[in-house]
């Protein structure tokens, strides 16, 4: 017994003393690191933080946005990108491919939206990367930058459409994003981007982040985009689905419902995030990523990503190379000015700059009050340059064949770690670069591990909705018609255009009462005047 406490006294001492030992090394790098060129470029000392602990805040954002990755490649490849029916593969028994042949499984087409989805992939990448090192190097905020969750739906369901079945093209669309991170660029560069977020209704304002919400959800939700639970109906629209076996022309059920393997395994991932974020741990929407990924990754399974099928084949012979580096070649430099004729791409147009707008401000000055950095007037060090970073990102974006740009929220991951300069911002972009070269594996994910994400990333941004007025009937009513407008109608555009509506509307009896008002008040203003003057002039007379 002796000898075994002595031999675990001896084994804790040591423990202790490579710990000390570890302390040291650690303070005499933070401290060689803080006096250094690097140290005082970023006010480490200033700020009063160290290397070690902005390279572990860069880690936790890093770890609880990495999703991003395959989210946002899947949702715009969804679109189809660039590719078109002349990439259809045309039957034994056609002479050419028909119309509809972006809509069902076909092996041509498919194959070239795997490949657009391997350079949204890299593009996605790229932008992050670039993004989170210009914020970092320029602005010094440790804030990680990514394409945005909303704008990337909103591009590939409402404008482009599924398979390009919308009425703009993926390359219009780009031009679309082209010129909104000019606008909202030179609207940040003049300083009137805050007068501008305050134009939109409040109650509009605080229900466009759950309508998003909402609307994300309902995308992660629906067969071949998320998990797969709802699907179409021809006599209620939507219903329950999560079929065995759909069918590939009206996508509707043909097996017994509620028994996809895929489903299922989707509801593991799932209950797994849900865990993790309600035991606070870091990275937990990406360990249900890749728990559901990598059981999808089993071949010959029911769930498997890799069926034995032609496309099954190819996708899988891809996925073994592990590393390899992707050249982007379809998503690069499409931009096109065509089409911008049409009043739908202006409208478009003023959506994604407003969506950019109000979320760029409001993810800003979370992140500042949590991390500590507003001042008396409610501004911070590094604001303004923070929005110049923002919309030079969202340009860079839509060069790279990507939706805008944006600060994610989950940046505080990092705060909360202690990250308080752009070192965090900086780790967060080596940590992308490093992605470049894992794309076989990144490609791979299936739509069945993206859904929960959505899903979740949906119930975060319903928070907002606590800050409208419900008691108030003028406020309540537009903010549910936006909320309930994004999602049933598939358009975040519809939702802002209906709430802004029927705010106006409701404000016109009281716009009409003050008119009225205003109108008595003359009225008397001028009778007063009227008598004074009257009174004057008799008095006039009398004195005569």
């Amino acid at each position: 017994m002796g000898g075994e406490t002595c031999g675990e006294m001896g084994f804790g001492a040591s423990l202790k003393k490579l710990s000390n030992s570890w302390k040291k090394i650690e303070m005499s790098v933070n401290d060689a690191i803080s006096k250094s060129k690097v140290g005082k470029f970023f006010k480490l000392e200033a700020r009063k933080t160290c290397f070690t602990r902005e390279i572990r805040a860069g880690t936790a954002t890093f770890l609880t946005m990495v999703y991003i990755i395959t989210v946002n490649a899947t949702i715009i490849a969804d679109s189809g990108g660039t590719c078109l029916m002349a990439d259809c593969t045309v039957p034994a028994n056609q002479t050419a491919a028909s119309p509809d042949c972006m809509l069902k499984p076909n092996l041509g087409y498919d194959n070239c939206v795997s490949k657009t989805k391997s350079d949204l992939v890299v593009a996605t990448i790229l932008s992050a990367m670039i993004g989170s090192f210009a914020m970092g190097v320029l602005a010094n905020l440790p804030l990680g930058l990514a394409p945005g969750m909303g704008p990337n739906a909103y591009l590939a369901y409402n404008l482009v459409g599924f398979h390009g079945s919308g009425s703009i093209s993926y390359q219009t669309a780009l031009a679309m994003v082209l010129i909104e991170g000019c606008a909202f660029l030179a609207i940040s560069t003049l300083g009137v981007r805050a007068k501008i977020a305050r134009l939109m209704p409040k109650p509009v304002r605080l229900a466009c982040g759950a309508g998003i919400g909402l609307f994300i959800a309902f995308v992660g939700l629906q067969i071949h985009q998320g998990v797969g639970l709802i699907g179409p109906d021809p006599t209620t629209l939507v219903t329950i689905s999560a079929c065995a076996k759909i069918d590939p022309i009206s996508n509707t059920c043909v097996g017994g419902k509620m028994r996809s393997p895929t489903f299922w395994l989707a509801m593991v991932g799932f209950l797994m995030t849900c865990y993790g974020l309600m035991k606070e741990i870091k990275g937990s929407m990406i360990y249900g990523i890749s728990f559901i990924t990598l059981v999808s990754w089993i071949r010959g399974t029911s769930f498997t990503i890799f069926p034995k099928t032609p496309l099954g084949d190819t996708n899988y012979n891809y996925f073994k190379k592990v590393v390899d580096f992707h050249k982007i070649e379809s998503t690069f430099g499409v931009i096109s000015f065509s089409h911008f004729n049409r009043p739908e791409v202006w409208i478009a147009l003023v959506t994604l700059l407003y969506v950019d707008v109000l979320a760029t401000t409001g993810t800003l000055y979370t992140m500042a009050e949590i991390g500590g950095f507003l001042d008396d007037k409610g501004s911070f060090e590094g604001e303004y340059l923070a929005y110049i970073v923002d919309a030079s990102s969202t340009i860079v974006g839509s060069a790279l064949g990507v939706s805008p740009v944006a600060t994610y929220v989950e940046s505080s991951a990092g705060i909360k770690e202690g990250g308080r300069t752009g070192l965090t911002a900086v780790v967060i972009a080596f940590y992308f670069f490093l992605s470049l070269f894992f794309t076989p594996l990144l490609t791979s994910v299936p739509p069945w591990a993206i859904g929960p994400s959505l899903v979740i990333v949906g119930v975060m941004m319903m928070k907002v909705v606590k800050d409208i007025n419900w008691e108030n009937i003028k406020e309540a009513v537009p903010a549910f018609v936006t909320m309930s407008i994004m999602p049933l109608t598939y358009s975040i555009a519809n939702g802002i255009i209906g709430g802004i509506g029927v705010y106006i509307a409701l404000s016109l009896y009281d716009l009409m009462l003050g008119f009225i008002k205003w109108v008595n008040k003359m009225r008397k203003m001028v009778i007063k005047e009227q008598n004074q003057v009257s009174n004057g002039v008799e008095s006039m007379v009398e004195i005569i």
